[in-house]
């Protein structure tokens, strides 16, 4: 099941799309916050993660990776795997905005933060290696109350991203969780089959990020928020391998068709 990979390479290409067209930048500059699904790419001008040691001088003109892998919505979720929850990611990003402005100069910063375009994967890590196999968290909350519980950390997030000068914000849906290998081998009772329970508990999520998602723009003045909706496809991809080629065309179109919607 080539699930995850053909994820990363599609996210890859639209954001590399987004970023270049022609060989000159469609966006100043790129920022990734969450879960670190699009590290490592091997494109020279890709924003750098902010705690390597090429995110430092004129390299950081271009933005940078904020995410961190297993982090999630759920702050507890990264203390479990001791990686950046997002508030330590948005504190980075405070980092990051001071030393662009001793880079850039303050009169520079203020476009650079505002037409950069960011996105932010997260969630995934919240269900399946946190609530799904924790039981005191299990007990404490339904699929249902959880989701609730992110959704409140995401509008939160966003928010704050905001405050901070962000008007350009993409986020992914969850993908379908019960089709996932691990969920897969943990949940599925010896079958090869994709969990329905899980991928039904990631449905109800995805359509309150919509919700909310839409809520948030009405209420935030210039703000792009959008919302890229990565299940349905990525469930074409695993449930119909034979048509894997057909389903990944679609995802592609469908998420370049929601960055330009982003940037224009």
């Amino acid at each position: 099941m080539k699930f995850s990979s053909n994820f990363i390479v599609v996210f890859v290409l639209f954001a590399f799309v987004l970023t270049v067209a022609n060989g000159q930048p469609l966006v100043p500059a790129m920022f990734i916050f969450g879960d670190s699904v699009v590290d490592n790419i091997g494109f020279t001008d890709y924003p750098p993660a902010y705690l390597s040691k090429k995110a430092k001088g004129n390299n950081l003109l271009i933005g940078a990776n904020f995410a961190s892998a297993s982090s999630g919505y759920y702050e507890t979720t990264a203390k479990l795997y001791h990686t950046l929850s997002l508030s330590k990611q948005l504190e980075n990003y405070k980092q990051y905005q001071n030393k662009l402005v001793a880079i850039a100069g303050k009169s520079n910063v203020s476009s650079i933060i505002s037409d950069g375009i960011y996105l932010i994967s997260s969630g995934s890590s919240d269900f399946l290696q946190n609530y799904y196999i924790n039981p005191l968290l299990y007990k404490s909350y339904t699929p249902d109350q959880f989701s609730d519980v992110l959704i409140e950390s995401y509008a939160n997030f966003i928010q704050n991203l905001y405050k901070l000068g962000a008007r350009k914000i993409g986020v992914t849906t969850l993908p379908p969780l019960g089709c996932l290998p691990a969920a897969i081998t943990v949940f599925g009772s010896d079958s090869n089959e994709c969990v329905a329970k899980l991928n039904k508990e990631a449905v109800s999520f995805n359509n309150k990020l919509n919700a909310t998602s839409q809520r948030l723009q009405t209420k935030l003045p210039n703000l792009k928020l959008v919302v890229f909706d990565i299940y349905q496809s990525l469930y074409n991809l695993v449930t119909k391998p034979a048509d894997s080629e057909a389903a990944n065309k679609i995802l592609a179109d469908d998420l370049l068709s929601s960055g330009i919607s982003l940037i224009s």
